[in-house]
């Protein structure tokens, strides 16, 4: 008998982090990464299924595909994520960012033809970015270890057991019938991943070791995102590395998860894809 959606996703995920925990055994010195044998391993192969799968994909779909049919694809699966957005403000008592959340998916989703085109914003209502990751943290959950989950990509334990239910509630994801739903999931990662394609050179381009500065720009977004951008001051062991990462990860080529590209789209896109 198939296990249902939200138990096979459980499940993988309980696994992947036991597999995670034990490779500590070799653990290094960093606290923030103490199974960072086991992150480099689940990296590199991150790396190689993007290489292989995902950015041909991506590339072959940013080049036929003129840049406003691309940005009509990201705005309507945006105005989806703005729903689920607004819940997680509401969650974390932000009660006008919530209620601005849902103006605008009433005014895309109407005005802007099913969000297709992005009214609210030019209307002055800000676009905000939130999951259950960052309610928790918001709530004093602490991140736990850093982790690299095959194929979900960079995350840490809170943000992994955030990721559950940010699946479970993704709109998308739980779309019937299961074709529709699973060609919205495929149309949705390629188009996320194209638009990480500008963000690749960056990224190489800036890092001597990819895998130590995917994490620290990863860790220090996540920080910077449950705090509003006014995270409270780290102890001073840490501060070497914020002011080295302060001005790439900030930047707007950057703002996405800057994990292994391909976990940074996979671990919201695909988890819920069948694998039949």
């Amino acid at each position: 008998m198939n296990k249902t959606l939200p138990a096979r996703l459980k499940s993988a995920t309980l696994a992947m982090l036991a597999a995670g925990m034990l490779a500590g055994c070799a653990s290094s010195g960093n606290p923030k990464d103490p199974v960072e044998g086991f992150n480099r391993a689940m990296f590199a192969f991150n790396e190689g299924l993007d290489s292989v799968i995902v950015k041909p994909v991506a590339t072959g779909y940013e080049a036929v595909l003129p840049s406003p049919i691309r940005t009509g694809v990201t705005n309507f699966f945006g105005n989806i994520d703005d729903l689920f957005i607004g819940v997680n403000n509401l969650l974390q008592g932000k009660i006008p960012e919530a209620f601005g959340d849902l103006g605008r998916v009433v005014i895309n989703t109407t005005i802007g033809l099913l969000g297709v085109l992005d009214i609210a914003t030019d209307a002055g209502l800000e676009k905000h970015d939130e999951d259950f990751g960052q309610t928790f943290g918001r709530w004093g959950v602490g991140n736990g270890a850093y982790v690299v989950i095959p194929v979900f990509g960079p995350r840490t334990v809170r943000d992994t057991v955030g990721l559950v239910l940010d699946v479970q509630a993704d709109p998308v994801a739980n779309h019937r019938p299961k074709g529709d739903r699973d060609i919205a999931l495929v149309l949705r990662l390629v188009n996320d991943r194209a638009n990480l394609l500008a963000a690749d050179k960056v990224v190489e381009e800036a890092a001597l070791d990819k895998y130590s500065y995917v994490r620290d720009a990863y860790l220090q977004r996540r920080r910077n995102l449950i705090h509003d951008g006014n995270p409270p001051r780290e102890p001073e062991a840490s501060l070497d590395t914020d002011r080295s990462l302060s001005a790439d990860a900030g930047s707007d080529e950057l703002r996405a998860e800057l994990p292994s590209t391909a976990g940074a789209v996979l671990a919201v896109r695909t988890e819920s894809v069948d694998t039949k």
